[in-house]
């Protein structure tokens, strides 16, 4: 009888020392996985200000795409012309009165 009792407290330490050292991989996993996703969290957090700088720069290049496609529709009027020739070259109609600014 001394030898079951002695052997169920052998059992039962190594019961003890296994769920121990099991509790303790289980929460080395856990911090793992934690700092683990708080760098993800914080890489998430950096994409998401790059999408958002990169989103407003698209905005800016259509909008300076829009201004350029008018200016070349502009540039193949004869108002264009008409003012280029006149601010660049000094060109006038005839019979056109020209005012100027006194210096």
């Amino acid at each position: 009888m001394a030898k079951t009792k002695a052997r169920y407290r052998r059992r039962r330490g190594q019961n003890r020392l296994g769920m121990i050292l099991a509790t303790f991989v289980v929460l080395l996993l856990f911090v793992a996985i934690s700092v683990r996703s708080m760098d993800l969290l914080s890489k998430r957090d950096e994409y998401r200000e790059k999408i958002a700088t990169l989103e407003a720069q698209i905005e800016y290049e259509e909008a300076r795409s829009e201004e350029i496609a008018s200016y070349e529709k502009y540039t193949k009027t004869r108002k264009y012309i008409e003012d280029t020739a006149k601010s660049k070259l000094g060109l006038v109609y005839p019979g056109e009165i020209i005012f100027r600014e006194e210096k």
